[in-house]
This record gives structure tokens, sequence and C-alpha cells, in this order.
């Protein structure tokens, strides 16, 4: 087994794998340091490798029909979980009724569950009194934290000496976090140190370690919470770069996080997602997607700092597609264009390396 924080881990995502509304999921079908994820509960995707499904390229992680066909299998190789996470991120972050049975199958299999939903699963007395029989654990990662534990802003981020990026969007469910952590990775394998600033809870099921979950978070303390996680990481590691996770977008109408993100991480520099070929903000038809040199003038207005690069979401793209639409964005904008996920960080790493001081 890999080393993990918390050992070997069952994901479901029934009808939503390879949907915008799988995004945990897909987080952690990539990557994560939290878990070694031994599958994916899709009755839609049942037989395929989630890797495959998802991005092309497998990676030996079996998508199941059913809770009980995964456990009959993962019981045949020896690799039961003892943690099942919900990996699914729908509107509102409401759990589905059916994803309720699913649930109570897995703590009467013993099993650790871990949400990072809005409908908090340990206030449900059903499943906490079977979570307690069963001796299993109800983590609710959305839950938001008693007041004494959370930070108010101080101004502290300015010692912070070292590169910090952020990487926002466009628009919600776009690929924010993903980038963010292909940079991370990316900074890493030249040598530096680098460290990820999450702020929703699929970071921290990734194992991002300076984390908050800013759509949950009071909103008094939201700016606190995101200065604390970028100077813990600076006074702990001190490493040549953070790269903070983005939320939502800034015109966004339901999740306009990227304000937090630039009053209070102060970034010297900004990278923005962006899916060429969405029209509409995710959810809302008929709220037509600001264009990219307004949303690009949003941010530099705000926070007097430069969007470097855009970072392309292929969705609804072809291979064939990929390339010319990072040459239109940089006809359009002046600003290179990467598409990281397909093609990898090299180049762009190379751009933002000669930013460290």
């Amino acid at each position: 087994m890999k080393k993990s924080i918390d050992g070997r881990a069952l994901v479901y995502c029934e009808g939503a794998f390879n949907t915008p509304n799988g995004k945990t999921a897909h987080g952690l079908v990539r990557f994560t340091e939290r878990y070694e994820v031994v599958g994916v509960v899709d009755s839609k995707y049942a037989g395929k490798d989630a890797g495959d499904v998802l991005d092309g390229k497998p990676n030996g992680i079996p998508v199941f029909r059913s809770v009980a066909g995964a456990t009959k299998s993962l019981t045949e190789t020896k690799k039961l979980p003892s943690y099942f996470v919900i990996g699914l991120a729908p509107d509102g972050g409401r759990l589905p009724i059916a994803a309720k049975s699913a649930v109570k199958e897995a703590l009467e299999m013993g099993w650790n569950v871990d949400s990072g939903l809005h409908d908090f699963l340990s206030k449900d007395k059903i499943l906490a009194a079977l979570a307690k029989d069963c001796g299993c654990m109800i983590r609710d990662v959305r839950m938001t934290p008693d007041r004494d534990k959370l930070h108010f802003f101080t101004g502290d981020i300015e010692k912070v000496d070292c590169l910090k990026l952020a990487v926002l969007g466009t628009d919600s469910a776009l690929g924010k976090r993903t980038t963010a952590w292909i940079l991370v990775h990316g900074f890493r394998r030249a040598g530096l140190k680098a460290e990820m600033i999450g702020t929703g809870q699929t970071a921290w099921m990734q194992g991002a370690k300076y984390s908050m979950i800013l759509d949950s978070c009071i909103n008094d303390f939201v700016s606190g919470e995101i200065e604390h996680a970028v100077v813990s990481a600076w006074e702990n590691e001190k490493p040549d770069v953070v790269v903070i996770e983005g939320q939502g977008s800034l015109m966004n109408p339901a999740y306009p996080g990227g304000f937090e993100i630039l009053a209070a991480g102060r970034p010297d520099y900004v990278i923005l997602q962006h899916a060429p070929k969405r029209l509409e903000y995710d959810g809302f038809p008929g709220y037509k997607l600001h264009s990219l040199k307004e949303q690009i003038n949003a941010i530099e207005v705000i926070s007097g700092k430069e969007v470097l690069a855009v970072t392309v979401n292929h969705e609804l793209m072809t291979e064939d597609e990929i390339l010319p639409a990072c040459e239109a964005i940089t006809k359009e904008t002046g600003l290179p264009a990467f598409d990281v996920l397909a093609f990898g960080a090299d180049e762009l790493i190379d751009l933002l390396k000669a930013k460290i001081k």
C-alpha cells in the first residue's frame, strides 16, 4: 500500500463521475496523499478504469456498480478500505437521498465516513447512532470550526517573503485546484520547495497540510483563515513558493470567492483558469460568462497585481482543438496560455521560476 495519511478509501460518486458534480472524486482519483483510493462507485462507468474515464490515462483505480459490488471485489483482492469518502460535489452541497443508504452500508461494514457536503452526516441521528454502534467515525470536513479556533486578519501576511501565486478562475468547477496541485508538483520536480494552500474540502481530502474551507467559514473570519494558512505554511516550511487554490470566480453570481483570496492571500501574481467552450456560469443558465479580458481587468484592478498566464480547461474540446484554443487566448489577451493537465506544466513553471526572488 502506498504511504497515505488515513489509509485505503472507496469513493462514492454515483451518477456524477466525469461531470462537474463529481469534482471531489476527480481530485481524489488524480491525486491524494490522505488516502489510497481503491475504487470509485458509479454504476454508469462500472467495470472501467477511473483514470481512463476521467483523463484517458489508466491508473488502476476500478469503478464499481455499487457498494456491495465494491465490497465483494475488494475483499477478494484484500484491499478493503477503512474510509468511505463522499466524492459528490453537487450545487448547494446537499446529500442526495439515494446516497444515504450507501453511507449506511459503509458504516455497517465498519468503515469511517468522510464527507465534504453541507449536509452534516454526523448530525443525522440515525447515521450517528449507527457509526457509534459500529465503532466508526464520521468526519464532516465542511463543518465550521468553533469560533475560538478561527483567526481574524492581522496583516501578518506582509511578512511572508516568498513567491505567492493564486490560481483563480473565470467560473466555479473549472479545475483551479487541479492546476494548483500540478504547479506545486512541477515546482517540486524543479527542485524548489512549494506548498499548496487549500481553500476547499477536496484539497483537504487530498492531504493539503495548510487548508481552510472558504465556503463554510463564518464571513468575519474568512480573510483571517486564508492569511493564517499562508503564514503558517511560510513559518513552518520556509517554501520558495506557495500556491493558493482559488474558489468560484470574481463574477460568478453564487460563488464570488476570488475577492477574499486576493484581499487576504495578497498573491504576487495570478494564474487564471478558463474553459474556452463554457459560455454561461456553471449551474446558472442565462448568466453569460464575462469575457476573459473583463475578468483579467477585474482581477488586476482589485488586486493591483498582474495576471501572468491563462491555464485552459479542455472540457468539450477534442485534443486537436486545445493548442488552437491556447493560441486564440494569447491573441485575445496577450498572455501565454497552457493546458497543464493535457500537456504538463514545464513551460509555465519556467515562466514562474523567473519571478522567484
